[in-house]
């Protein structure tokens, strides 16, 4: 491996909790998510704030206390339509949870569902609240379509001409690409320090750590065999709930799933950001994709209170920063240090999710665990970490099957490690991501 990476990824990391100090107990009890849609060149069926409404009445509704008994509504959204703004507190209110509920919407791109959930961690455990409503949503499929700033610029002076003579001037200087509007969602994965977009910065990671483009097509391949096997068992039945649309279309599951996909399937496709030799396409990519996922979480009085059963308990969170270029070791730099404060190894995690972003991170993260003198260098350890296991990691398929909603990911990974944990009969679990713009956040999840 090249030194590159250890002298690039040096963590300024935040949220350093003590395992040592006392701790009040938090417990995610429930949560649900609506089916993943992928975004089909238009606007979909649904708003952010729909997709959290059609995820969120289920999910009240079998609670044993009333909506307003929460205490507050934290929610995660990256591209918040104009119409909806402070989606949280919009959610709040179309689910019925009372004018006096409080909600707020948390950015922290990827990491934003996961942010929800942080938060209300540690303000449950500090002891200022009992029950939090923490969630995400998005909907890709409406980013904006904006103008370029040439066109900003000219329909400000056309507008601010005031005589004849000057609305004349203003139109002699207009061109017809004034009118070619700039996809939004493709300005916002763009890096604006580094320039690079989410994809390129994946390319440069597969190349400081030589993932092959066959390595990252397997991977691809089995995330959508791991999910289309999850479908068809039901193992997916306890988190999803269906979604139905205005004009009444029902939605029932993830419908980017390709279960029929092959290597000469996924060789075919050629690389989309660094053309013609990178290995990053759109079969080994995370998928553009609306969806929601909500969390309920509970201090210990609140269990017992409500006769709530958990399904884990919120034992710590990391979060980490490093250079944007190489964004996809976020996931690296946030568990680690998670691990070495409450002294564990690789081995006593038995369930783990990573984020899909791209198979070529995920592959990356794994190989920079592998690597000697990366641990040693940056990651402060004797050893390597070592490889996650492949019948631990994303067992049920990820974003590259699934799609990667930005501000809702980081929440469904939490989620459904919970019941993957469950349904396993695991002890403990951990979730992280990568973060666009150079960060990552990780999760610790113990059985109750």
């Amino acid at each position: 491996m090249a030194p590159a990476p250890a002298k690039k990824a040096a963590p300024r990391r935040t949220a350093k909790a003590s395992a040592q100090r006392a701790q009040r107990p938090v417990y995610l009890v429930d949560g649900a998510r609506t089916p993943f849609l992928r975004a089909r060149g238009k606007p979909g069926p649904f708003t952010p704030v729909d997709l959290a409404v059609q995820c969120g009445r289920p999910l009240l509704l079998r609670q044993p206390f009333a909506p307003d008994r929460f205490d507050t509504v934290i929610l995660g959204c990256v591209n918040v339509v104009a119409d909806e703004m402070n989606p949280a507190r919009v959610a709040a209110l179309r689910l019925g949870m009372g004018e006096a509920m409080t909600a707020f919407t948390v950015q922290i791109n990827c990491g934003s569902g996961m942010q929800s959930i942080d938060t209300a961690f540690r303000t449950i455990e500090a002891g200022k609240a009992d029950l939090i409503l923490a969630g995400g949503a998005e909907s890709l499929s409406h980013a904006p379509l904006v103008l370029s700033r040439e066109a900003t610029e000219w329909f400000g002076a056309f507008a601010g001409a005031r005589t004849l003579t000057q609305r004349l001037a203003a139109l002699g200087q207009w061109r017809p690409g004034f009118l070619k509007p700039v996809i939004g969602l493709e300005r916002g994965l763009t890096d604006p320090i580094t320039t690079l977009n989410m994809g390129q910065t994946a390319e440069v990671l597969a190349h400081l750590f030589d993932i092959s483009r066959k390595s990252a097509d397997a991977y691809a391949l089995e995330s959508h065999r791991r999910l289309a096997r999850a479908q068809d068992n039901g193992e997916l039945e306890d988190e999803v709930v269906p979604a139905i649309s205005r004009s009444g279309a029902l939605y029932d599951k993830d419908d980017g799933v390709r279960p029929d996909s092959s290597m000469d399937k996924l060789a075919r496709l050629k690389p989309v950001f660094e053309k013609p030799y990178g290995k990053v396409t759109p079969g080994n990519s995370s998928q553009i994709t609306d969806g929601a996922s909500w969390v309920v979480l509970a201090s210990e009085r609140a269990v017992e209170e409500h006769g709530l059963t958990p399904l884990a308990r919120l034992v710590d969170s990391e979060w980490a920063a490093l250079d944007p270029s190489i964004m996809g070791l976020g996931p690296v730099l946030s568990v680690t240090p998670m691990m070495k404060r409450h002294d564990l190894v690789r081995e006593d995690i038995d369930v783990w999710e990573l984020n899909e972003a791209f198979a070529a991170q995920v592959l990356a993260c794994q190989a920079a665990w592998e690597d000697e003198t990366f641990c040693r260098d940056v990651l402060g350890l004797e050893n390597a970490f070592g490889r996650v296991a492949h019948d631990r990691l994303n067992v049920d398929g990820g974003a590259i099957s699934l799609g990667h909603p930005v501000g809702t990911s980081g929440n469904r990974i939490v989620l459904h490690l919970a019941h993957a944990m469950r349904k396993r009969g695991a002890k403990r679990g951990v979730a992280t991501e990568c973060i666009g713009g150079g960060q990552g956040g990780a999760m610790l999840l113990e059985a109750v």
